[in-house]
């Protein structure tokens, strides 16, 4: 098994990149889609954040209000502290489980957006860093979260930079091309996985 981590900063395009190597064959585990699962309604996870943070990031319908806890956590380093406490935890032990299902021989890749913020970067065989300009994740957070200039800048400055994240990396996709450059990269970078695994 070859285990790899995949990071990127916040709108680097990870999600795409981690898409081309499922595409290929990898398992992937992904952080953001255990994190959203973990603090679902009736979880362990969720009653903790409540009791943190107040009912007030809920919902109508009980469900974690993302945007307005982003709100919070985004502006308080404190209290985005207080949340990786509560979350991180419960992610990494799923991630560990879901890993376990996997076969011997596969390429299995944890997708995990603050890699070098929780300093897990030495626990995988390789790591891969989607790199953009922060020019270009301010543009793209704006457009897809609909985000002012300064929430966009907040939500940047609260992640690791790039050059911690490139100094972490075995293997740097450089997603500020077209989608084309992108996924001939991916190819190039699934064949060196591959010939890591033992798979022809």
């Amino acid at each position: 098994m070859v285990r790899v981590a995949l990071t990127g900063g916040i709108a680097s395009g990870k999600t795409f990149v981690a898409e081309e190597l499922e595409q290929r064959g990898a398992i992937i585990i992904d952080s953001d889609v255990i994190a959203r699962e973990v603090v679902q309604p009736g979880t362990p996870g969720l009653a903790a954040v409540v009791e943190r943070f107040g009912p007030g990031i809920l919902t109508v319908d009980g469900m974690l209000d993302r945007p307005e806890l982003g709100k919070i956590v985004f502006a308080d380093e404190a209290a985005r502290k207080d949340l990786n406490a509560i979350v991180h935890p419960l992610v990494r032990k799923w991630a560990a489980e879901l890993e376990r299902g996997a076969p011997d021989d596969a390429v299995v890749v944890h997708v995990i957006p603050l890699l070098v913020e929780t300093g897990q970067q030495d626990k995988f065989d390789e790591v891969v860093v989607v790199d953009v300009p922060v020019e270009t994740q301010l543009r793209r957070l704006m457009h897809r979260n609909d985000l002012s200039p300064d929430e966009a800048a907040q939500r940047v400055q609260a992640q690791a930079t790039r050059i911690q994240r490139c100094e972490a990396a075995t293997h740097v996709i450089d997603n500020d091309g077209d989608q084309a450059s992108t996924v001939r990269q991916v190819a190039q970078l699934w064949e060196k996985l591959n010939a890591a695994a033992g798979t022809p």
